[in-house]
């Protein structure tokens, strides 16, 4: 199918085999999966409901009105003696013809999601984002409020789709004691899970992936700065700070 586009939501047809897990039981699977662009940052999977497990769907009598998608029939999904309440949403009479005989599952709900045979973490991967991680020998000092927190001449650089270059820095070459450990915590399907640090007072500006997933291994235990909060200085020259939805 070509995508299709209704106001800001966009449907195309996934080339993955998708499954999403409940209580053990692969609750759908299926080879026809929808990506749905609902909000514009990442997508989400929509299942033909003849790859769904019948008995897992329960209706709770209740619907969710969505001005691009219509009136939306919510589901309890139970599965292996599971339930996942409020979990399955699916349109029967979508003005958007595409999603129409397809359901969407909460994916913090479910159990387990996979692509193919890989386990995926968050959200759907998007297949327009691509992510490059490269060593590089150029100078990066990193400034906050006038005081040089970071200096290094080995950055690993991260180019990801959309958002602007991350350098990612060797722990010796931060200033670590200007560093205060937060409980805040990210995720990225890309990365894995990035733990915060609070930068010479500035709540949150650093941030690491301890354990990254497979394909950003090569950032491991380095450490970047929001562009957008402080200044970065790049081969000797102050960098303009990007607006991004970090900002």
């Amino acid at each position: 199918m070509e995508a299709t586009n209704r106001g800001r939501v966009r449907v195309e047809r996934s080339a993955k085999r998708v499954r999403t897990y409940l209580g053990g039981r692969a609750v759908a699977d299926t080879t026809q999966a929808l990506l749905v662009w609902e909000v514009p940052y990442y997508p989400t999977y929509y299942f033909p409901l003849s790859d769904v497990e019948e008995s897992a769907l329960k209706p709770t009598g209740t619907t969710k009105h969505s001005p691009s998608r219509g009136d939306g029939v919510v589901y309890t999904v139970t599965s292996g003696g599971a339930q996942a309440p409020e979990a399955g949403l699916a349109y029967p009479e979508s003005p958007l013809a595409d999603i129409c005989g397809h359901i969407r599952f909460e994916w913090d709900a479910m159990e387990a999601w996979f692509e193919e045979d890989e386990e995926v973490f968050f959200h759907p991967r998007d297949p327009y984002t691509r992510v490059d991680i490269l060593p590089s020998s150029r100078h990066v000092r990193v400034e906050v409020d006038g005081v040089t927190v970071a200096d290094s001449h080995s950055p690993r650089i991260l180019f990801e789709t959309g958002l602007p270059a991350r350098y990612y820095l060797p722990k010796t070459d931060v200033r670590l004691d200007l560093l205060e450990h937060t409980d805040t915590a990210t995720n990225c399907p890309y990365k894995g899970t990035a733990e915060y640090w609070t930068v010479n007072g500035g709540k949150d500006l650093a941030w690491s992936y301890r354990t990254p997933l497979p394909e950003s291994q090569r950032v491991a235990g380095l450490i970047a700065f929001y562009n957008e909060k402080l200044d970065i200085y790049l081969d000797g020259e102050l960098q303009e700070r990007p607006k991004t939805k970090f900002g």
